[in-house]
């Protein structure tokens, strides 16, 4: 039986150190269908603020500096 091999608490991770959000970067949030992506007012960076991810994908395709992923459960794949 094949094992994982990370585990995360959200699904959507994003990298703070690649994340351009700061700078004026929302791609991430904006290609987001269900709205669950926001730029922190305390760091300036992009974060998953609800956890209702359909897996879609396109904030991790998207993003320019390729700070965002997205882990699919196991049983999704």
């Amino acid at each position: 039986m094949p094992l994982a091999q990370q585990s995360s608490s959200v699904p959507v991770v994003v990298d703070d150190d690649k994340c351009i959000a700061d700078k004026g970067c929302t791609v991430c949030v904006d290609v987001c269908p269900l709205d669950v992506l926001r730029i922190s007012d305390q760091t300036g960076k992009a974060f998953m603020k609800y956890d209702e991810c359909w897996y879609c994908m396109p904030c991790e395709a998207d993003c320019p500096t390729g700070a965002v992923s997205v882990h699919i459960p196991f049983l999704l794949r």
